[in-house]
């Protein structure tokens, strides 16, 4: 591969094509189901669905053979599904690229000529809600087949899904999966752009992700609210008993969590892979975040922040409801309090297991006898990713020197993918290629995400060289 080239065929479809089309993709608000029951009616997610297949459409053109299907299941988010034939020694074995086009809610906090569905360019970043998270992946992915193209350089068989319910959990991908297996075949090599990167500099591969829970914890103590000046002393606090029960399950001077169930060991090569991204890092494993004031992290270590939020339980808190606004606030003993809370969970812990636990815990013999229930759906399993195959670690490296200037880097991500999870078991021999653009302060799920545009053209440059020397392995 003339490297050379390729870098100028990405800045060329990067600059002219593809942010063009990111920007009219952050203006379509097509969030996840979660957070828009209603997403078949409103009709924004099938807006973003036609705006990507017509783009799709229209490249593969290119690529002959190749083939694209809008796939509608019963009830169910669509899914894109791209086939793209093989070219090379190796054309008989199947690449997974996959992606997500649903986007996270609106979140507040966004600075004044920002907003999640307005698109703004400032320097080297697009900012605006999904760009990042994860719209680019099916444009990076086909973009490195047209630069193999360019350079009649072959490629093995690959296969590109867009998912539209990743931001939910992905509740409709198993369907879709075991629907597809057919027609997806066995699959050798997964590469996901839906992950992050520790700085902009170098290629980041993700080494694994946290599982989770999430559920509703509701404390009820009332039928109707009440004047707090009657009822208080009389009534217990619905929010002191919902405090209480937390304390069952986290220790709130530390953060630690407490139940046994939601610990693993860490493997031996994470912790040092833990301490070689520390030490690339620096101070930006934790400056990157928007700490307000003189709030300081948890722990001192920098190796020790990234297994704390990669390899050990964390509990967020991530909505309340039952109350009012500060400004509306009267004088009520509120009747309830329900909060939504978050659990990560270590790669390699058993959800379901997880799960039980805390629900045991939290619903427990309530304090005062209080009405409690924790409505928890499911959990979903982490993933840590099998060893590096040699062709593939040498190849990453590759990619990396040549996009980056510098060696790849390894590092574990706090967040969920729970596509990986299920591919895992599906294909237990599958390589992975899992990376992605959010890194330093690019803010995913919350105000002011951006892509940045330098990274991404450099990402797409380095999935292409990883596809050729795949194709190379007959």
């Amino acid at each position: 591969m003339d490297f050379g080239r390729t870098t100028a065929f990405m800045t060329r479809i990067w600059d002219d094509e593809i942010i063009p089309a990111l920007t009219d993709y952050i203006r379509i608000p097509n969030k996840s189901p979660m957070f828009d029951p209603d997403w078949a009616a409103n009709g924004h997610m099938e807006k973003a669905v036609a705006m990507f297949a017509g783009w799709a459409e229209k490249k593969l053109a290119a690529l002959p053979g190749s083939r694209l299907e809008v796939v509608r299941l019963p009830g169910r988010t669509p899914l894109i599904f791209i086939e793209v034939p093989g070219a090379s020694a190796n054309a008989g074995a199947t690449v997974l690229m996959y992606g997500h086009l649903d986007k996270q809610p609106e979140m507040t906090g966004w600075d004044a000529d920002h907003g999640p569905w307005e698109p703004v360019i400032k320097g080297d970043k697009l900012y605006g809600r999904g760009g990042a998270d994860d719209g680019y992946a099916m444009f990076a992915s086909l973009a490195a087949l047209l630069a193999l193209k360019e350079q009649g350089i072959g490629h093995a068989r690959c296969v590109i899904v867009i998912e539209a319910s990743e931001e939910s959990g992905s509740p409709d991908l198993p369907a879709y999966i075991d629907h597809l297996q057919d027609r997806i075949g066995a699959v050798d090599l997964v590469v996901c752009l839906d992950s992050g990167c520790g700085n902009y500099e170098q290629l980041w591969l993700t080494t694994s992700l946290r599982g989770m829970v999430v559920g509703n914890l509701t404390v009820r103590v009332l039928t109707e609210g009440v004047h707090s000046g009657a009822a208080s002393g009389i009534v217990p606090s619905s929010f002191r008993i919902l405090r209480a029960l937390l304390s069952r399950i986290e220790a709130e001077a530390t953060g630690r969590m407490t139940l046994p169930e939601l610990f693993v060991d860490i493997p031996p090569d994470r912790q040092r892979q833990a301490r070689d991204a520390a030490a690339i890092l620096g101070e930006e494993v934790w400056r990157q975040l928007p700490f307000a004031g003189a709030t300081r992290p948890m722990v001192d270590d920098r190796a020790e922040m990234i297994l704390e939020k990669t390899w050990r339980p964390q509990l967020a808190v991530t909505g309340l409801e039952g109350y009012p606004l500060p400004k509306n606030g009267g004088n009520v003993l509120l009747p309830y309090s329900t909060a939504k809370l978050s659990l990560r969970l270590p790669p390699t812990a058993d959800a379901r297991k997880a799960r039980a636990a805390v629900k045991a815990a939290l619903e427990a013999d309530p304090p005062y006898g209080a009405q409690v229930e924790f409505e928890v759906p499911r959990g979903e399993n982490g993933w840590n990713a099998p060893a590096l195959a040699p062709w593939l670690e040498a190849a990453l490296d590759k990619a990396s020197r040549n996009a980056f200037g510098k060696p790849v880097a390894f590092q574990g991500e706090g967040g969920s993918i729970p596509f990986m999870a299920m591919l895992g078991a599906k294909f237990p021999g599958t390589q992975f290629v899992v990376t992605g653009l959010l890194g330093p302060h690019s803010n995913a799920h919350g105000p002011n995400e951006f892509l940045h545009i330098p990274t991404a053209r450099k990402l797409s440059a380095a999935i292409a060289t990883i596809l050729a020397d795949h194709a190379a392995q007959a």
